[in-house]
């Protein structure tokens, strides 16, 4: 009797994607590798098999490795964007210094939620950030404004610099699993004191 023949398994059939979704659908699969294990465990290849893509099929968007961490620290940039403008738009009207503290405040809490993100946009090493206008634009514009702030508090010279160190450091400790070093273990108590610290800045402001 003759031996019917082994059928081979069929190959799983890549996804397909338009130019836009594509991008988008890597850009996500980096996000969850950087999540998993850290920036070290992203390769273009490694996107595009998360992605359900042929290994070749990234490389007409990103030719390596750090245009790919470029194209996420372009989207975190652009949501953080977002954040800070929808937390001081509605203030227009109020004092410098409240506004100045949605600022922060938005910065921080972006920064909680979207740990991942921060991870990428924060590391200068990971990213070509000079090759990316988009980028710049948004990082200047949030600049810019804190600087319309500070100038309207009649803040000292330096204080941009400051206030984006303190924020800055402050998002960094929280993300890095600093702050239960300082006693403070949850993330309920991180948010209430990385808001106490910036209160305390912006009211060293108002100091003759």
């Amino acid at each position: 009797m003759a031996k019917r023949p082994v059928a081979k398994a069929k190959k799983k059939p890549s996804r397909s994607y338009h130019h836009g979704t594509l991008r988008a659908a890597l850009i996500e699969a980096t996000l969850r590798l950087v999540e998993e294990g850290g920036p070290e465990a992203v390769t273009v290849r490694e996107a595009a098999r998360r992605a359900g893509v042929s290994s070749g099929a990234p490389f007409r968007h990103f030719p390596n490795r750090t245009v790919l961490m470029t194209a996420v620290a372009e989207e975190a940039t652009h949501r953080l964007h977002a954040a800070v403008l929808a937390a001081v738009e509605p203030l227009a009207d109020q004092p410098p210094l409240v506004q100045l503290r949605a600022i922060g405040r938005a910065y921080l809490q972006w920064a909680s939620d979207n740990p991942t993100h921060f991870a990428v946009v924060s590391n200068r090493g990971l990213i070509d950030y000079e090759s990316s206008p988009s980028m710049q634009r948004e990082n200047e514009d949030i600049q810019a404004l804190m600087g319309r702030l500070l100038d309207a508090a009649g803040a000292p010279a330096g204080a941009k610099l400051a206030a984006r160190a303190l924020v800055y450091g402050l998002a960094r400790m929280r993300v890095d699993g600093h702050l239960p070093q300082w006693g403070v273990a949850s993330s309920q108590e991180a948010l209430a004191a990385m808001d106490a610290a910036l209160d305390l800045f912006l009211e060293g402001l108002l100091r003759p």
